[in-house]
């Protein structure tokens, strides 16, 4: 029987009750499918933080290298907002991607054809959206030296190398020939030299690809473009700022945040988590979506495991829930035949995953 060891990192706010759910459709399926999965929970975030005084303890990065993959749910919260920044949990998140080698981010961006009304643009704009953003994850002006804060006068350096923009475009590249072969990449060339740079490198790497049609695009015009006509979309390349502010406004075309899933990959092992954030008002109620979290599970499975047949069950899973008419409730609003809880989706998708 395969067996992979699989990294917990459940995190605060509704962090437990979305990764609980999520594991409960992966033993569901990977039982139906004849492999097994073993998990080992880590600290990461303000739970960290109130555990062992640090956001990301060494503990956590000792143990994420020697899983196959990493399944994460949320991290932050107001009780930790006014810590120093390097104390605070996302500075965690920030410097585990970095230990992990996790360069790619990717965000798919889709909409599903049972809550076409569920955003706020006219299901002429957004039906049959299938967008994935593939953003780089440790370059660029979050890590960039040197950067300073003080009273008069702050700054932050955005610093990309060669390397950097080459690997992460043969990630965009290599995903692109698995869809319909389109590539946009975003950048703000008219004015920045390190857009320039990064646009360069992308046609170099584009040589060796070509049958995948590239396009270049200012990140002003991508964004007025995400609303105006997502549909002219296949895939999109682009730089960590760039990539995180788009890839948030393209998951809005689905009509919820809690839908959303995404995937670090990189150098080892990869990092598998919704978009969404923690949520600490409705932590423990019973009423958070947990499709973003199984979504980015079955991510982990084609991504990470090689398990393209059982990520395959689990996405029809989640149509067939939706499609029946089931809706948690950040989607009471739209054609929902029966609303219910948090645990209830998760069992609701394990049932139909595992058949």
């Amino acid at each position: 029987m395969r067996s992979y060891k699989i990294g917990v990192i459940k995190g605060d706010g509704i962090g437990p009750e979305i990764i609980d759910e999520a594991i409960k459709v992966l033993d569901a399926v990977s039982v139906s499918e004849g492999f097994n999965l073993k998990y080992e929970e880590m600290l990461l975030g303000g739970s960290a933080i109130d555990e062992t005084g640090v956001p990301l303890p060494d503990e956590t990065i000792q143990g994420v290298k020697k899983c196959d993959a990493v399944l994460f749910g949320s991290i932050g919260g107001p009780k930790w907002d006014n810590l120093e920044r390097h104390l605070r949990p996302e500075s965690g998140l920030l410097g585990l991607r970095k230990e992990m080698g996790t360069f790619a981010n990717l965000r798919p961006a889709m909409v599903y054809d049972e809550l076409v009304n569920a955003s706020s643009l006219k299901p002429a704009v957004i039906k049959g959206v299938d967008i994935m953003v593939v953003r780089e994850l440790t370059g660029g002006i979050y890590f960039g030296q040197p950067r300073e804060y003080d009273a008069d006068k702050s700054y932050n350096t955005m610093v990309y190398t060669r390397e950097e923009v080459q690997r992460i475009a043969v990630v965009a590249f290599d995903i692109a020939m698995k869809r319909d072969k389109r590539i946009c990449s975003v950048d703000k060339a008219n004015v920045l030299e390190v857009s320039q740079f990064w646009r360069e490198i992308v046609e170099e790497v584009a040589k060796d690809y070509p049958e995948v049609e590239l396009t270049h695009m200012y990140v002003d015009n991508a964004a007025m473009q995400l609303i105006r006509d997502p549909k002219q979309f296949d895939v999109i390349l682009t730089g960590n700022i760039f990539g995180d502010i788009l890839s948030d406004a393209a998951s809005m075309l689905s009509g919820s945040i809690g839908l959303l899933p995404s995937a670090s990959t990189g150098k080892g092992v990869g990092l598998f988590e919704p978009i969404h954030g923690s949520a600490p008002d409705i932590a423990g109620q019973g009423i958070a979506n947990p499709l973003a979290t199984i979504s980015s599970a079955s991510m982990m499975l084609r991504y990470a495991l090689g398990e393209d047949t059982t990520a395959n069950k689990i996405d029809d899973a989640i149509k067939k829930a939706l499609a029946e008419g089931y809706r948690t409730g950040d989607l009471g609003n739209y054609d929902a035949k029966e609303m219910v809880t948090c645990s209830e989706m998760g069992d609701i998708v394990a049932d139909y995953a595992s058949r």
